[in-house]
C-alpha cells in the first residue's frame, strides 16, 4: 500500500504521479482508483487542485456523458426521528429547533409538480424515520400513485432502513430509486450514529438492489473523518455499485453534536469531489446538501466541471438552498444540457 512517507509534494509516488496513473487506469480502461490510489488524490497539495477537477471531468464526459440529471427532494415527515445521527437537526433525541410535522397528498403532489417544471426527471420522498410504520407505508402508496398518476416524473423515496416486505412493496408501487445513505465509512459511523449500525443500513440496500430498485447512496464530508477514512469510504461506496452518490458537505446545525464542527473548506471539498469521481468513474455522482455553505457559487461551478453530473435543486429537508432558477441558470451558462426525462427510464 502507498503511504504519506513515500509521497513527494507533488503527489508522486514510487508508482509513478497518480493523476497520471488515474488518467491511464480510470479515464481510459474505466476502472476505478483503489483505497490507496483516492487516499494519494486527497493528499495532492493544492496548487493540483484545478488539474485533478479537469481530469474528473474527463472521466465523468467519457464514461457518463455531458446530460446532468436533476432532482428535487421534499419532506413527507419532519423531525421527531428516534435515531441520534450526530449530524440531524431531525432527531428527536437533541435540542434542535426543528419540530415534528407531516405533509399531506395534495401538497405532496403540487411539490412534484413544481420540481418537474424545472425539468427535473426525480422527485424523492423523504422521511425522518428509522424505518417506516404501516401508517407511513400507506401514505407513500397513495402518494405514489396520486404522483404519478399526475405528474410525469420518476419518484424515488428515502425512509430509513426496510424490511424484505417493505422493499417488495416499494417495488409494486412503482418507487424507481432509492435512497439510504451510509453517511460515512464504516470504521467511522460509530462515532456518527450509536442507535444503529453502518451494516443495517448495508442490508437495506442489498435487498434495495435485489428487488430492482436504483440505489441511491451517499454521505456527508466534514464529520470529523480522516483522510484515510474519506477513502476508505470512497471505495466501499464503489463496492456497493450504487447507482447515484450524492454529496453533502457537512452544515453544523445547532443543537446537533455535530454543531461545533467547522463547515468543510473550499479546496478539500473539491478535491474529494475529484477523488470520489475518480473511484467511481460511472456513477452519477451528485451535489446535495452543504454545497452553498462550502463552496458558494464560484465553487459550485468548478464541481460542476470536476466530476458532478447531478444535482438537488431548490431546498434541503431542514437546510435552505439556492432558488432552482439560480441553478437552472448555472447550468446554461456552464452549457451542460438537462437529462431527459425518456433517458432515465
Amino acid at each position: 500500500m502507498t503511504t504519506a512517507s513515500t509521497e513527494t509534494a507533488t503527489g508522486t509516488t514510487g508508482e509513478g504521479d497518480i493523476l497520471a496513473v488515474a488518467r491511464e487506469q480510470v479515464l481510459e480502461r474505466g476502472e476505478g482508483l483503489s483505497e490507496a490510489q483516492v487516499l494519494e488524490v486527497l493528499r495532492l497539495p493544492a496548487e493540483r487542485l484545478t488539474e485533478a477537477l479537469a481530469l474528473a471531468h474527463d472521466v465523468r464526459m467519457r464514461w457518463c456523458g455531458p446530460d446532468i440529471e436533476v432532482e428535487g427532494i421534499v419532506s413527507l415527515k419532519t423531525g421527531g426521528c428516534p435515531e441520534d445521527c450526530h449530524f440531524c437537526s431531525q432527531s428527536g433525541l437533541f435540542d434542535s429547533p426543528v419540530r415534528a410535522a407531516w405533509l399531506d397528498k395534495d401538497r405532496l403532489v403540487e411539490a412534484a409538480k413544481q420540481t418537474a417544471k424545472t425539468g427535473a426527471t426525480e422527485f424523492c420522498i423523504v422521511a425522518a424515520v428509522r424505518g417506516p410504520d404501516e401508517k407511513l407505508m400507506e401514505q407513500i402508496r397513495v402518494g405514489v400513485a396520486a404522483i404519478r398518476a399526475e405528474v410525469d416524473i420518476n419518484v424515488a423515496c428515502s425512509l430509513g432502513m426496510l424490511t424484505q416486505d417493505q422493499v417488495d412493496r416499494l417495488a409494486a408501487m412503482g418507487v424507481h430509486r432509492y435512497n439510504h445513505n451510509l453517511e460515512t465509512a464504516r470504521s467511522h459511523f460509530p462515532e456518527v450514529v450509536t442507535t444503529h449500525t453502518w451494516e443495517e443500513r448495508w442490508e437495506t440496500l442489498q435487498m434495495v438492489r435485489a428487488a430492482g430498485m436504483e440505489v441511491c447512496c451517499g454521505g456527508i464530508v466534514g464529520m470529523g473523518e480522516t483522510l484515510e477514512q474519506r477513502a476508505e469510504f470512497a471505495v466501499q461506496l464503489a463496492e456497493l455499485e450504487p447507482d447515484e452518490v450524492p454529496m453533502n458537505f457537512l452544515i453544523p446545525n445547532p443543537g446537533t453534536p455535530f454543531a461545533h464542527l467547522e463547515v468543510p473548506q473550499g479546496p478539500d471539498a473539491l478535491m474529494t469531489i475529484a477523488a470520489f469521481r475518480l473511484a467511481m468513474p460511472k456513477t452519477v455522482l451528485r451535489f446535495a446538501g452543504g454545497r452553498e455553505l462550502t463552496l458558494g457559487d464560484l465553487g459550485a461551478e468548478q464541481g460542476m466541471l470536476g466530476g458532478i453530473n447531478a444535482i438537488i435543486v431548490g431546498n434541503y429537508l431542514t437546510n435552505l438552498g439556492r432558488p432552482a432558477e439560480q441553478d437552472l441558470e448555472m447550468l446554461d451558462t456552464l452549457k451542460m444540457p438537462i437529462k431527459a426525462l425518456n433517458d432515465t427510464l
